[in-house]
């Protein structure tokens, strides 16, 4: 199960080292809920990449900061670098792909 962050500190702390998934979504979003099982079914096969969620209205100053217009959108770090951004679902081979990139 993706970590859910609930403050900007915990996320700060979280993308700081290693490979990192963020999905910035809504509980409300539709293609966020499409998304979820994705990035679980991933997150299994992934042992090396950390998966965190961020929801935009419980942290909308990291989603300000990250630019985020519509969700969900997805950010792949590393060591606490923005590498790529990717917006909308995604279905898992192209997921996959984003992150291996």
């Amino acid at each position: 199960m993706p970590i859910h962050i609930k403050t900007a500190e915990e996320f700060e702390k979280e993308i700081a080292s290693g490979k990192v998934l963020l999905d910035f979504f809504a509980t409300w979003c539709g293609p966020c809920n499409m998304l979820s099982p994705v990035i679980e079914e991933l997150e299994k096969e992934m042992p090396d990449v950390k998966f965190i969620k961020v929801d935009v209205d419980e942290l909308p100053a990291v989603a300000a900061k990250y630019q985020v217009y519509s969700i969900p959108t997805l950010i792949y770090f590393e060591n606490g670098q923005e590498m790529r951004k990717r917006l909308g679902y995604s279905p898992k081979a192209a997921l996959a792909k984003f992150i291996n990139e």
